[in-house]
């Protein structure tokens, strides 16, 4: 199998997109560090703000007849898809929303917060001041589930199925929980994610960014950076690990991950699996190497296409057949200010062109 990624549109947006959804007629929506979900037709150029959030907007999904919005105030907001009106707001978190999510049959919507206090003298996150976790019912707003992490939880993925809940932290722990009663079925934690600075700061640095079920549901790929030292530069390795989950299988193991000869170093954001299911997508920042985008092969965890695509990227989707590939992030903003120089925020559109390899 030979796969393609090929760029057909660079679209400006006034700051870094965080978070990215797509409907059935590929419009984008947006949350930007603007403090709002933007939004872009398929033969618009110039993103409208429709949604707006007084900080900075960190999550959007598509749930039926709304759209879902979160933010660093730990706000939730609701609003109708078909004219942009605010429908109900909540206070999720005292917290930032770090990164939130809907399950794919759009009954229950998730939100992840937690801020790295210390809590000891090895500098070791203190507990949680609230429920690091929290799950809503999509229609109603109610609360369903309040569940308990280490913070901080940066990352939230729910089951194809949409019966579990999965979340990473900065610590590397995951933890994995049945929707359908509450209980925690699955949790472990690895070291690979999470660094020690000892220069020019002394903390722990890195953690899960984006994490996701395999299609079958029967694993989880996590997401990050490799333990690095130096807590400013983001040196380390790109990097993403397959872990076994299932409690009938026994306690979780690591199953497959990157291979050292084909990654660099940078900040890996987000992983998201191609509607054939053959391959995935890792995406996010370059520190030294020669890509932060790159398709791996689901079986063998090799690369099959890779490219720099000279932004940092924090979000991606395929669309509905996986002809096309969106993401989501930010260029570096400039030193001088000048016309133009603010729309530093970026969505990426690339056409998806697989061939067999008698092709």
């Amino acid at each position: 199998m030979k796969v393609e990624l090929k760029k057909i549109r660079e679209i400006k947006f006034p700051s870094h997109c965080l978070s990215l959804a797509l409907d059935q007629d590929q419009t984008i929506y947006a949350s930007c560090l603007e403090g709002g979900v933007f939004i872009v037709g398929e033969n618009n150029k110039n993103p409208e703000k429709v949604i707006n959030h007084d900080n900075f907007s960190s999550g959007v999904s598509l749930c039926g007849d709304n759209i879902i919005s979160s933010d660093y105030d730990g706000i939730v907001k609701w609003s109708r898809l078909s004219n942009y009106k605010n429908i109900r707001q909540i206070k999720a978190h005292n917290f930032w929303s770090w990164q939130s999510a809907a399950s794919p049959d759009n009954k229950k919507f998730g939100s992840v917060t937690g801020q790295y206090l210390v809590g000891g003298y090895k500098y070791e996150p203190a507990k949680e001041k609230e429920p690091s976790v929290r799950v809503y019912d999509t229609v109603s707003g109610e609360p369903i589930y309040s569940f308990e992490h280490t913070p901080p939880v940066q990352s939230i993925a729910f089951s194809n199925d949409s019966r579990y809940l999965a979340a990473g932290n900065l610590m590397g722990e995951v933890r994995v929980w049945d929707l359908t009663n509450g209980e925690m079925v699955s949790k472990w934690r690895t070291d690979n994610f999470t660094g020690w600075g000892i220069i020019k700061g002394h903390y722990y640095t890195g953690g899960i960014f984006s994490i996701e079920f395999s299609p079958d549901d029967s694993s989880i790929y996590i997401a990050g950076m490799g333990s690095t030292r130096d807590p400013a530069a983001g040196n380390g390795k790109q990097l993403w690990e397959k872990y076994s989950w299932r409690p009938q299988e026994g306690a979780p193991k690591l199953l497959s991950s990157a291979l050292d000869s084909e990654i660099g170093q940078g900040l890996m954001e987000v992983i998201k699996f191609h509607p054939s299911k053959k391959f995935f997508l890792m995406a996010g920042r370059m520190f030294k190497g020669n890509w932060n985008t790159a398709l791996f092969d689901a079986n063998e965890g090799k690369i099959v296409c890779s490219q720099n695509s000279g932004m940092r990227c924090s979000d991606a989707v395929f669309n509905k057949d996986g002809t096309k590939l969106y993401i989501a992030g930010g260029k570096s903003q400039s030193k001088k200010i000048k016309e133009g120089s603010g729309s530093w925020g970026r969505v990426l559109e690339y056409e998806v062109l697989i061939k067999s390899d008698k092709s």
